[in-house]
């Protein structure tokens, strides 16, 4: 299983304690404001916002909630300004990191950034240096049940989905961008609904990290996701689970 499974399984594991803590509400109403101030307020013309607002309701954010961070994106409402930004960068064992945050404030997201880097034996990198390593590619995460992988890669296939593959209890149906919601909707018609849907970074290639460094990575990964301007971190680390529980 490559590095990016690993990491997307441990995060959705969490998702329920995060959920708790309240981070999860706080980078979805960022996500929110962003899509619908860039794309509309309308999800039906919005793919980005309907996505995000699936994610939301997934995850039992309220109603109202979603509404006033769609109308502060709009404008409708007044509200901080948020702005998109990636950063770049590499971990413990050289392997590399794609951060990508929402801010109200770049200097300090960068200064903070740059702080954990070094905090856990990495350092931010120059624009350009890492990105070039990762695939946009959409991800949906089915858990198993009583499906089988044959059943599952034949819809995801006959709906526009380029591979389906395990990742412990699930399978990871990965498609092209722009057949996102085709493929979700897919299987929903079906009678499987996914447990996530976004698009994700996939790295073309990773690099294998010992044990010692595994667990420094990791470090490095669970500091940034508590990071409260970060939305998404993308990795291109492979390493052994099993070793990392001993």
């Amino acid at each position: 299983m490559s590095g990016h499974s690993k990491w997307h399984s441990i995060k959705h594991k969490k998702g329920a304690a995060d959920a708790k803590r309240g981070r999860i509400f706080t980078r979805l109403i960022k996500e929110i404001s962003v899509a619908a101030r860039q794309g509309g307020g309308d999800p039906a013309m919005n793919p980005r916002l309907r996505t995000v607002i699936a994610t939301a309701q997934a995850a039992n954010m309220p109603k109202d909630n979603i509404t006033k961070a769609i109308q502060r994106g709009t404008g409708e409402l007044p509200g901080v300004t948020y702005e998109e930004a990636t950063y770049e960068g590499y971990g413990p064992g050289g392997a590399a990191l794609l951060v990508e945050t929402v801010t109200d404030n770049k200097n300090r997201t960068v200064a903070e950034l740059r702080h954990l880097f070094s905090k856990y034996a990495g350092n931010l990198a120059e624009n350009g240096a890492v990105a070039w390593m990762f695939q946009r590619k959409g991800v949906i995460l089915v858990e198993k049940g009583s499906h089988s992988e044959d059943d599952v890669l034949m819809l995801a296939l006959d709906s526009g989905a380029e591979d389906v593959r395990e990742v412990d209890s699930n399978f990871e149906v990965l498609t092209p961008p722009d057949k996102l919601d085709a493929v979700k909707e897919a299987f929903e018609a079906n009678n499987l609904k996914p447990a996530s849907a976004e698009v994700q970074r996939i790295a073309q290639n990773e690099v294998y990290l010992e044990r010692n460094q595994a667990q420094q990575f990791l470090k490095l990964m669970d500091a940034l996701e508590e990071q409260e301007d970060v939305q998404k971190v993308w990795m291109n680390a492979d390493f052994d689970s099993a070793a990392l529980e001993t």
